[in-house]
């Protein structure tokens, strides 16, 4: 039976078009079956939107009929950013919701990048990185000719890159690897 996930980001606009395709490829390495939505009511525009509590409980009640939610956001290097995000699974645990919420290490076009054949920088220095979407990102979208696409070139590349969904999670194992463990563990 397959079960029902609503995926919330910071902006659905952009993020949708690599994490829809990503987390579609990592169901199916864990034995799916799932039904993947994109939270796009409430528009919820920010990470100070996504990270507020009254806001999460808008997506909750206009979405009683998923089975879990997946809150993702970049880190944007706040270090204390997984605390509010531990706190928020933890509020919706306490109201009866199924949340799992990760940060990517930096930002979510690193797990696009991590997914990339030809992407050729040093992937230490891109993890490393303080700024990974406007250094490595944008660069590498317009290298490629399709940053005036839809999502500045994240629908097509997003695609492209999950299809090695395995690349991206040996490369970015402090984020995606960890997501992939907490779905399975959910699941079971």
């Amino acid at each position: 039976m397959s079960f029902r996930v609503l995926v919330i980001l910071e902006d659905y606009r952009k993020d949708r078009y690599m994490v829809e395709p990503i987390l579609e490829k990592m169901m199916d390495e864990i034995g799916g079956p799932a039904k993947i939505q994109i939270c796009m009511k409430p528009h919820l525009t920010g990470v100070s939107q996504v990270l507020t509590w009254a806001r999460l409980e808008e997506v909750f009640d206009l979405h009683k009929m998923v089975d879990l939610f997946v809150l993702a956001v970049d880190r944007d290097a706040e270090e204390g950013r997984v605390i509010r995000l531990t706190e928020l699974e933890k509020q919706a645990k306490e109201s009866g919701r199924n949340l799992i919420a990760e940060n990517a290490w930096q930002e979510i076009e690193v797990w696009l990048l991590a997914g990339m054949k030809d992407f050729n920088a040093t992937w230490s220095e891109v993890r490393e990185s303080r700024d990974p979407k406007e250094q490595y990102y944008i660069p590498y979208a317009q290298g490629r000719k399709v940053f005036s696409g839809p999502g500045e070139g994240r629908k097509i590349l997003g695609r492209e890159a999950a299809s090695n969904y395995r690349r991206i999670r040996s490369k970015c194992p402090e984020d995606v690897e960890r997501l992939e463990q907490r779905l399975k563990a959910w699941k079971q």
